[in-house]
């Protein structure tokens, strides 16, 4: 059900009740991208079936499902389009266009060729936890998780959302349990770590299928690499890549989370893999931030001397421009899952 996760620190609940969280959310919906729009965001059922409802509650979780839609356009197609612009006004007026006709050619071109763009979708999952104060977003990209936090606090009146600190930092926590051979309590480390420097050089090295209790990795380590990425696994129930960013990534229920469950319907399956996975994230959640000293107030120095780290990028505010579900920025070219 979930493949990454970015987490953030609940701050303040919507003032909406879950029908008003529904009809909030509606007003956000996902349209398709229109013939000149470059791009579209909105919600969308999060069980995959049409016309069915924005926000769905299970077992006090909130789930929902942000789509984005991007309009796909070659930067050589742009670049090609725009010579052949700029090779006409040559030849009608005798003078090569400068550069800010240039962009101003280059805008033109891409208004001429979006409405024969194909289209490239990605579908974003959201999960509330009110209990436990948390918000997470399926997403390996940060900057995809600003822009599900920017729609989601301007549709939820009252909803406030932070970034979430440790006193460690991943990098620092990871290194030692890598030294140690002592990885905290709960967590198993995997066979998969990658390593970098801080110099100007940034040289990294990768371990995939590979013993990470060897003498080479403590030497790399005291050499001054740090770890950037490292495979863990909590209680042998579920496996991730915990990053320098504190995201989590490559999430896998292992063999007997899921085991038991009896034959049903489609929507009772999901209802029962939400259940679940939820069920399995809200333990782990805890035991990492414990794993990464606790929580801690931003501003405050870390354990390890730095200032302790967010998970992710401050939200920023959506742009002016930015009045609907259908009208908004382009977004970044990280790939689709």
């Amino acid at each position: 059900m979930f493949k990454n996760l970015l987490i953030h620190r609940l701050a303040a609940l919507p003032a909406a009740d879950a029908v008003q969280a529904e009809e909030a959310l509606v007003a956000q919906c996902f349209v398709p991208c229109g013939a000149s729009q470059p791009v579209s965001l909105g919600w969308v059922p999060p069980r995959g079936e049409a016309h069915g409802p924005l926000l769905e509650i299970i077992g006090g979780h909130w789930l929902m499902r942000l789509m984005i839609e991007q309009k796909m356009l070659p930067g050589a197609v742009v670049k090609r389009r725009c010579d052949e612009m700029a090779q006409r006004i040559e030849a009608d007026t005798g003078r090569k266009p400068g550069k800010k006709q240039r962009k101003e050619l280059k805008d033109q071109a891409m208004l001429e060729l979006l409405p024969q763009a194909f289209t490239r979708q990605m579908s974003l999952p959201v999960w509330i936890a009110p209990e436990q104060r948390l918000v997470m977003v399926d997403t390996a990209s940060a900057g995809k998780a600003d822009e599900v936090i920017s729609l989601l606090t301007k549709g939820l009146p009252g909803l406030a959302v932070e970034p979430l600190h440790t006193a460690l930092s991943p990098a620092a926590a990871m290194a030692d349990w890598l030294l140690s051979g002592e990885p905290p309590a709960e967590f198993s480390v995997d066979r998969e770590c990658e390593l970098k420097s801080a110099d100007e050089m940034k040289s990294v090295v990768r371990y995939a299928r590979h013993p990470l209790d060897t003498d080479e990795v403590r030497a790399h380590i005291q050499l001054g690499k740090r770890p950037t990425r490292l495979a863990l696994t909590w209680k042998g129930r579920v496996s991730f890549v915990l990053t320098d960013a504190m995201q989590v990534k490559k999430l896998e229920f292992l063999d007997g989370v899921y085991e038991g469950q009896p034959q049903a319907s489609r929507d009772e399956a999901f209802d029962a893999d939400a259940a679940i996975a939820t069920g399995e994230l809200v333990r782990l959640i805890p035991d990492l931030i414990e794993a990464l000293g606790g929580e801690q107030q931003p501003g405050q120095m870390a354990d390890d001397g730095v200032p302790a780290l967010a998970t992710a990028p401050k939200t920023v505010a959506p742009p002016a421009a930015f009045t609907s579900a259908t009208d908004a920025g382009p977004v970044g070219d990280d790939p689709p899952w």
